[in-house]
């Protein structure tokens, strides 16, 4: 508790020092917010209400806060649009060059056209959440069950009926019969598969048609691998949904993983830099998030799988295609070359992707 008094005690610190310091910078003490007209919820001020600094127009040009603000639920409902949809004009500027134009919407952000088009980084947050809560709409998300009839299945039918076969010869003997001792014997090897085979242990028994059955997976020495397979092998049904949540937390990871891909097409040209793949590797995944959205919701209504099955196919590459080239200012073949190439990249991001999850999903 005392840790928690000091964290909140330093909090509040800190916010009356940083408004000390912005009130100290500008010379102005911020006007109380009770203390300034308010007519029909809207502020009558003629100084910014967050650092006290004259207006001089639609926002303040020190603090940058937007003047003539208004205390209405009207004003609640438009920032929450606007926080939780970016919801705004330069939105409708940004989608169309995505989908059309993303290379030129690319080259504009990286040269500095920034409050003119919604930030790669707020696009793809946003088109991930809308994604995977679409997703979770119209059903796609992770069975429930699993291949009841897979081999663990099987194993676990077939030694519990050869435990039933040993245990009716073992009832059916007289009890001095020495035959017992050895059907005792079967019976707890039959317990220890059974055993086994519930917790995604190796198993060997002979089952009632005398075939041996056996499940041996060999073991790394790697704990935090030989148990993620031993999950799966128990509980592919919640490592399933695992791995789904997972990818929604940790979709981010796509970016910084991409990046390094991204730069090994244009090592050699020094004038293009880290930064420049960021943003190239953040609008394109926003894309084809949305995308992907577009596609299950068109599953969704019965479309025709030739349509949807088209636009999964030909709509990716061709918009990367349109991306490389003009973002990058590329000949139609350099485009092509490192499009097939990038191609590649993506899968081994993918993969690599995969990997991380996996890992998670084991801790």
């Amino acid at each position: 508790m005392s840790n928690i008094g000091d964290a909140l005690g330093t909090a509040v610190e800190g916010g009356l020092l940083s408004r000390a310091v912005a009130s100290k910078a500008t010379g102005k003490q911020p006007p109380d917010g009770d203390d300034v007209p308010l007519a029909e919820g809207h502020f009558s001020e003629s100084s910014c209400l967050n650092c006290g600094e004259l207006l001089t127009g639609p926002h303040c040009h020190q603090c940058g806060q937007k003047a003539h603000l208004h205390r209405t639920l009207g004003a609640f409902m438009h920032d929450l649009l606007h926080g939780a949809l970016h919801f705004e004009g330069k939105t409708w500027k940004t989608l169309p060059k995505l989908a059309f134009k993303p290379g030129e919407l690319t080259r504009r952000y990286i040269a500095g056209e920034r409050a003119r088009f919604v930030s790669p980084m707020a696009l793809f947050l946003f088109s991930i959440f809308l994604m995977f809560a679409v997703f979770q709409a119209v059903g796609l998300t992770t069975p429930t069950d699993i291949d009841t009839e897979g081999p663990i299945a099987q194993a676990k039918v077939q030694a519990s009926e050869a435990r039933a076969d040993v245990q009716l010869k073992y009832d059916a003997l007289p009890e001095n019969d020495p035959q017992r001792a050895d059907l005792s014997g079967e019976i707890a090897k039959l317990d220890t598969a059974l055993a086994a085979i519930e917790t995604g242990q190796d198993y060997t028994f002979t089952n009632k048609d005398d075939k041996t059955v056996s499940m041996s997976i060999k073991q790394t020495g790697w704990n935090w691998l030989d148990n993620a397979v031993q999950k799966w092998r128990t509980n592919p049904s919640l490592m399933l949904y695992k791995l789904q949540a997972n990818s929604y937390k940790f979709s981010w990871l796509l970016i910084p993983l991409s990046i390094p891909f991204v730069w090994l097409l244009f090592f050699w040209k020094r004038r293009f830099k880290a930064y420049d793949h960021a943003i190239f590797v953040t609008y394109s995944i926003a894309f084809m998030s949305l995308l992907f959205i577009t596609i299950s919701l068109l599953i969704k209504f019965g479309a025709a799988e030739w349509l949807w099955g088209s636009m999964l196919a030909f709509i990716p590459p061709v918009h990367m295609y349109k991306q490389l080239r003009g973002a990058y200012g590329l000949s139609r073949f350099s485009a092509l070359w490192r499009l097939a190439v990038l191609l590649f990249f993506i899968a081994i991001v993918a993969m690599l992707f995969l990997q991380v999850l996996l890992l998670l999903g084991a801790i």
